[in-house]
This record gives structure tokens, sequence and C-alpha cells, in this order.
């Protein structure tokens, strides 16, 4: 099965997604021109054709515009479709890796720009530990509704670690600017988590 972001049902939820994802291309677009620092919202909102308080509400700030997306339930969702007797890590390596997979075919460069600007700019970088926090918490309950005897510290200490997995397979796919497959990186940095190490360059 191939996952895909899930799409809005209703006309008015269509535009307001479309109207969403129109503000976020000509953002990562005006980043990559000028900078993240040198790019107001206003910029933004004009480039994208709406008002300031348009994108406001789409986006509570211009940081939003970069962390924001729509794969957190796809994720989710993954997860719940996982075979029952399935162990948390390999459930969360196959759910992460399939979703990422989807992402990367549909919006690879979109996918790129966001996590180098992340990756490189101050003032994103030093929000990546509450994100992560948050989608660390939203893993452990998906998890915990499989399996509910599991100890709170188990399942949040699996969640974590494939967190940092991913983190560090898209940290080195960043550095390479795209020149390695993802999703392979992903399988690797999984392989390493479990003791083993796949020889460099390996898409294993």
């Amino acid at each position: 099965m191939t996952a895909s972001p899930p799409q809005p049902t209703g006309l008015r939820a269509r535009k307001k997604a479309q109207t969403r994802r129109a503000i976020q291309e000509h953002a990562l677009r005006l980043f990559l021109s000028q900078g993240y620092e040198n790019t107001t919202v206003e910029e933004i909102a004009a480039a994208a054709g709406v008002s300031h308080m348009t994108f406001f509400r789409h986006f509570p700030t211009k940081e939003a515009v970069v962390e924001t997306d729509d794969y957190d339930p796809m994720i989710i969702q993954l997860i719940a479709q996982r075979p029952p007797e399935e162990d948390a890590l390999t459930t969360l390596h196959q759910a992460l890796g399939q979703g990422l997979t989807a992402v990367y075919a549909t919006d690879k460069e979109a996918l790129l720009v966001r996590t180098r600007l992340v990756l490189k700019t101050p003032a994103l970088r030093a929000r990546t530990w509450e994100n992560q926090y948050a989608t660390e918490q939203l893993l452990a309950q998906a998890l915990s509704t499989r399996r509910p005897a599991r100890s709170e510290l188990a399942t949040r200490v699996v969640a974590a670690a494939a967190l940092a997995a991913l983190t560090t397979a898209l940290t080195i796919w960043v550095d390479s600017e795209g020149a390695e497959d993802l999703p392979s990186l992903v399988d690797q940095a999984f392989l390493a988590l479990r003791g083993h190490n796949p020889p460099a360059g390996a898409a294993d």
C-alpha cells in the first residue's frame, strides 16, 4: 500500500488547503532567494496574493510556514494499520518509512528546502526540541493505543529513539544536498539503531 497525505473533503476545505499550500510554496521560494531572516510575512502574503490577515489565519507565525505539514495524521494512521503482533520499533520504522517515502515521491524538493531551513536557520533550529517532543508524544500515544500494557517509559524511549534515527537520516540527506536516497538512509538509520552496521554507501 502506498500512503499519501490526507486529502481535504468539501469545497471549502479544499480551497483552504490550496491557499495554505500556495502560501507555503511562495514562502519557500522567497526564503531560498533572499534568506529566511530577510523575508517578511507581508512579502509572503503579497507573493501568494493573500492579505496579511489571511496569512495568519493559516499560520500563526512565520516559523509555522516551515514547520507545518499534514503528515502526522498519516503516520498515526499507518501505525494503526501495522500488524498487532509487531514490535514497537519495527512498527515505527515501517510507518515512518512508508509515510516519508510517500512525501519523498511527491514533495521531495519542498521537503529538502524545509528540512534544510530548519537545520540551518537558528530561529527554527531553536524550536526543534519543542516540535520533536510534540511528535514524540503523538507517536508514543499511538503505540500505547496498540499495546496499553506497555510501560510509558518503554514506549516513550522507543518513540524518542525512532525520531532520533529519522532526524539523523534527514540531516545526512540535507548534508548531501539531496543526493542520497532518503528512504534508504532511513532504513540504514533503523538498522543502526538495532545494532547493525551496514557498509558505507549501502542502501539496505
